[in-house]
């Protein structure tokens, strides 16, 4: 009689996914007090209030049913008008807006509503850790595309097409990037959208970060010109509206693909959860001086981490978007690994790996300042103090090879 094995019935997409990166780093925070956290991609504000009243009001008058599977009308419609009076981009909420479980419902819904088997995603990296891994779980196959630090961590149009083969079908970006903080300007988008159709690709742009942008305005890769049809726009309320767990994401583009999507959703997940849609009406119709103090608030602390870190001595390019700086710590000799480990334990400061993005991150650090300003100061003194406890790596190689 075999013995009964339940990993060799798994499936090996799944049995052979590394854990994320990111979660597995702050289960050794587990215990420990006194910790400062940089790493969660979390707003520590609370939504605020009159849109949880919304939300309170609607559970008084008994809305606790389904919606439709593409969402309230009046909340796609509410979407439809934010994006053309924020972003210049014009959608019909009936047939091409889809509400989903927050943005990384509609990434999954989009790649297996598009993917056929050992179908090519390029993948600008560093990047969101879940992209690679969905691409993945649909069968096709995650190529990536890696960004430096000396171009701002911008994709070229040279590195991009460089990795263009006869089986790619779509490009995945994300500006405002995590963990980069870097941004696309108009003028930086126009050859990748020569690009883009000359190879007849779709593009999956997350967005999820558009309100996060610091410096001009966030500009919608669906803007450009001749690429609406082709651009999925992908976005949500949790990162600029301070809505991370009301779960609330949406997705805009071509009618067929939205379509395509609308029946895996009806499949799998029904609908968006009723009380999370009825507030955000709220937030998108009536919050927009809550997320315009919140952007600012984000700004005043992006300029003071980027200062602090510079002065410590990290290299640090300037994140002109989301709540993410992504500072170099290659100079001290230690892995991006080692140096998060050892913060954690020495300092008691929590950043998150640059390798686990993905291509191009080992070496540098992902620290959020989505958190007060009195903690990022603090922070920033215990990682100055941790940095000049470290030996010099030129002395310290010299020393070992003495011995």
């Amino acid at each position: 009689m075999s013995l009964f094995s339940m990993r060799d019935l798994l499936s090996p997409a799944v049995r052979d996914m590394q854990p994320s990166g990111i979660r597995r780093f702050f289960g050794m925070v587990d215990g420990k007090s006194d910790v400062i956290s940089l790493g969660v991609g979390e707003p520590d504000f609370v939504t605020p209030k009159h849109v949880r009243d919304a939300c309170i009001r609607s559970l008084d008058q008994g809305r606790t049913s389904y919606t439709p599977n593409a969402g309230l009308l009046e909340l796609r419609e509410a979407i439809a008008e934010y994006l053309s009076s924020s972003f210049k981009v014009q959608y019909e909420p009936s047939d091409e807006v889809l509400v989903t479980v927050g943005s990384s419902e509609a990434i999954d819904l989009a790649l297996r509503a598009l993917l056929t088997a050992e179908d090519e995603i390029l993948i600008p990296v560093p990047c969101y850790i879940s992209y690679a891994p969905i691409t993945a779980l649909g069968c096709g196959k995650p190529v990536s595309v890696e960004t430096k630090a000396e171009d701002q961590f911008k994709m070229t149009p040279e590195a991009l097409k460089q990795k263009i083969t006869p089986r790619t079908k779509a490009l995945i970006v994300s500006y405002p990037n995590n963990p980069t903080g870097a941004v696309m300007t108009y003028e930086d988008w126009l050859p990748i959208a020569k690009i883009v159709e000359e190879h007849n690709l779709v593009v999956i742009s997350d967005e999820i970060y558009a309100e996060l942008t610091y410096e001009g305005k966030h500009v919608s890769f669906a803007s450009l010109p001749g690429m609406k049809d082709r651009t999925l726009l992908i976005g949500g309320l949790s990162k600029a509206f301070a809505m991370t767990g009301w779960r609330v994401g949406y997705a805009c583009g071509h009618p067929e693909l939205i379509s395509a999507m609308l029946k895996i959703h009806q499949y799998t997940i029904m609908c968006a959860p009723t009380m999370g849609q009825i507030a955000a009406i709220e937030s998108l119709k009536n919050g927009m001086e809550e997320k315009d103090f919140m952007v600012e608030s984000y700004n005043r602390r992006r300029k003071l981490m980027v200062q602090g870190l510079r002065h410590i001595g990290f290299p640090c390019h300037e994140p002109f978007g989301s709540f993410y700086v992504f500072p170099s710590i290659a100079h001290t000799g230690l892995s991006s690994e080692q140096f998060a480990q050892r913060l954690l334990e020495e300092a008691k400061v929590v950043a998150v790996p640059g390798d686990v993005f993905g291509a191009g991150g080992e070496g540098f650090l992902r620290c959020s300042y989505a958190t007060s300003l009195s903690q990022l100061e603090t922070a920033l003194e215990r990682m100055d103090k941790f940095h000049q406890s470290l030996p010099d790596p030129v002395t310290a190689a010299g020393m070992q090879e003495k011995r």
